[in-house]
């Protein structure tokens, strides 16, 4: 280690982002997680300030006035505003040295950053660069899969097969790991956000309603289900009645839900197979004893892995934690950083 990165040490904390479309996790070394917030940036639009961010920005969806937008900057795992982006980051940085650091320590942390397999050098680099922007003066990316892998404790530096499906907001990846990298590496823009959608049509299908992006992630975490619950629930949901214009409730019950939510599902499942075919021989007679594992914030989805354990004919577990199993990922990275640092630089002599 340089005096520079010693120096260095003393006075700044490394930090490692779970950047997620729907959620964003911060875990910063010797203290865990010290950030865990919606992927919301709430901006007035005249003047193109940032007038919230994370829980305050969530509260103000579907209830700002003109001219206020309250936005999700990232998109099927990548970014689609630059700006907003770079702001949410900044801000929550911020936070995280604000309120976790004592002492001379200052904001200009390493940051391990998590992103979809699937993206392209543009956006990669798009990443990289908001990251920087935001006051980091070295990034690492790794993806998702990888860092959720990590986190849920899977062996995939060992010469078996380790498989993980991790399910988030705007994406879900599926990877089968062996001898320390990606066997099969499957990513596809289909994910909890799709379920949200899947619940806003069903409802303006069946009672002729209206209700927002939020309510109905509201009714996806409280009443979400793969398989029929035990005691079945119903929940009264408040919209716009699309004939008369004005308000209306409605009592939806945990049946319709998992109904409507059922379609993304099996969309998900047939992505999995596939990988599942894709799998050798040899690592996929692995997976039949050590099963596959689900993290991200779909695997709340009550039932979800008795549904796939069916499907896939496999064992499938929910990891312990599921929705921060990438950022415990990326803290477990912030050990070995000079490890990825110099992996790092041998990237950038190939490309």
């Amino acid at each position: 280690m340089s005096f520079i990165d010693s120096f260095w040490k003393l006075i700044t904390y490394d930090l490692g982002i779970d950047l997620g479309t729907a959620n964003t996790m911060v875990y910063m070394r010797n203290h865990g997680v010290v950030v865990s917030e919606p992927s919301v940036v709430a901006i007035d639009k005249r003047t193109k300030m940032v007038l919230a961010v994370g829980k305050d920005a969530r509260q103000m969806i579907g209830r700002t006035p003109s001219n206020i937008v309250a936005v999700r900057p990232l998109r099927d795992g990548v970014i689609s505003d630059f700006d907003t982006t770079q702001a949410m980051i900044h801000h929550f940085i911020t936070k995280s040295h604000k309120y976790f650091t004592k002492g001379i320590r200052i904001q200009r942390p390493r940051v391990i950053i998590g992103v979809p397999s699937s993206v392209t050098e543009v956006e990669r680099q798009a990443v990289i660069d908001a990251v920087k922007t935001a006051q980091a003066r070295k990034v690492y990316v790794v993806e998702e899969a990888m860092a959720a892998a990590i986190g849920a404790g899977l062996p995939i530096e060992d010469a078996s097969g380790s498989m993980i499906i991790d399910l988030g907001g705007g994406t879900t990846d599926i990877a089968v790991f062996s001898l320390g990298d990606m066997v099969v590496d499957r990513t596809m823009k289909i994910a909890g956000d799709e379920m949200d959608e899947d619940i806003i049509n069903y409802v303006k299908s069946k009672y002729n309603m209206l209700i927002g992006e939020r309510s109905a992630e509201d009714i996806k975490i409280m009443m979400g289900s793969a398989m029929p619950l035990k005691k079945e629930k119903k929940y009264p949901v408040q919209g716009r009645d699309l004939l008369t214009g004005l308000p209306k409730t409605v009592e939806i019950s945990s049946i319709e839900v998992r109904e409507a939510i059922m379609n993304t599902i099996s969309l998900i499942t047939e992505a999995v197979k596939d990988a599942i075919e894709e799998t050798p021989p040899e690592l996929l007679k692995d997976l039949v004893s050590s099963g596959v594992y689900v993290a991200g914030g779909g695997a709340l989805i009550r039932g979800l892995d008795t549904f796939w354990t069916k499907e896939l004919e496999l064992p499938v577990k929910i990891v312990e934690d599921p929705l921060s199993a990438a950022a415990r990922g990326t803290s477990l990275m912030l050990d070995h950083i000079e490890l990825l640092d110099r992996v790092q630089r041998s990237w950038e002599e190939l490309v």
